[in-house]
């Protein structure tokens, strides 16, 4: 197709798809032979190895995205983190639309932790294309059954999503939760203690206990000094046992609803694995 046949619609179109400059836009059309849709593709695959030559570059910033579908005991949600050159990118309104598409496509994958696919890849490149940064998917996790609550901090770095079953709680309550596994310290490890490494209680429980003993107290209340000190420890390290961040006087259990069971939460914080 000749230069002339080219459309400067068209070539604005191609522009604002990819990012490139007009002439790079206009040649690809002419290569096309006018079709906008294998003129995008002509310039991704022309592209490809400098944008996989940009993977070495740091990614340090970023954003944290999560989407909810479905009611009551069907649902599935799904979290997603993907990282960028520079907080400029992640903040830009085309990064953060790419990450909410993202999320919702790890809706189609099942339970657990995601793998990118080509659909996945394909989105993220679009912005890798246009932006000339180092742009990736990092990781995602989705979550299905019961019903969820989430949070995510105004700075899309750090977010929350909860999965809880057995009954109903109001919105401000299971943003409430999800705020707390945000900012409490320590991080919530488990919901319970039963979520806990086992081992690892194994190893505190020997450890109050050879305590207790050195003590010189009588058995019997060398034993209630160990499971005193298990308590405390619950209460640090486990979701229901913790001070609630917005009020220290309750602890995470005491508002839960009755009937409704916490099951498993995902925190991700940019960058941290």
């Amino acid at each position: 197709m000749s230069t002339a046949n080219i459309s400067p619609k068209d070539v604005m179109k191609l522009r604002d798809r990819t990012g490139l400059g007009m002439g790079d836009c206009k040649n690809a059309l002419i290569e096309a032979n006018g079709d906008i849709d294998a003129a995008e593709k002509i310039i991704r695959e022309k592209m490809k190895g400098k944008m996989d030559a940009r993977t070495d570059r740091a990614a340090g910033e970023g954003c944290v995205s999560v989407v909810i579908t479905g009611g009551e005991a069907g649902g599935k949600a799904a979290i997603v983190e993907i990282r960028s050159e520079t907080d400029f990118t992640s903040r830009n309104e085309e990064f953060r639309a790419m990450a909410a598409d993202v999320a919702k496509m790890a809706l189609t994958h099942p339970a657990g932790s995601v793998t990118a696919d080509k659909a996945i890849t394909d989105r993220v490149d679009a912005v890798r294309l246009k932006t000339g940064e180092n742009i990736s998917f990092a990781r995602g996790v989705v979550l299905e059954g019961g019903s969820f609550a989430s949070y995510v901090h105004h700075d899309g770095k750090l977010g929350v999503l909860l999965k809880y079953e057995g009954g109903e709680m109001a919105a401000d309550i299971g943003t409430g939760i999800c705020q707390h596994i945000a900012a409490a310290v320590p991080t919530p490890a488990a919901i319970d203690a039963d979520g806990l490494d086992q081992s690892v209680v194994a190893s505190k429980r020997a450890e109050a206990i050879a305590e207790a003993q050195a003590s010189g107290k009588p058995a019997q209340i060398a034993e209630k000094m160990a499971e005193g000190k298990m308590r405390k420890y619950f209460e640090e390290v486990t979701l229901l046992g913790q001070p609630y961040v917005r009020d220290d006087k309750v602890q995470v259990g005491q508002i839960v609803p009755k009937g409704v069971k916490l099951v498993t939460f995902v925190r991700m914080r940019l960058g941290q694995e």
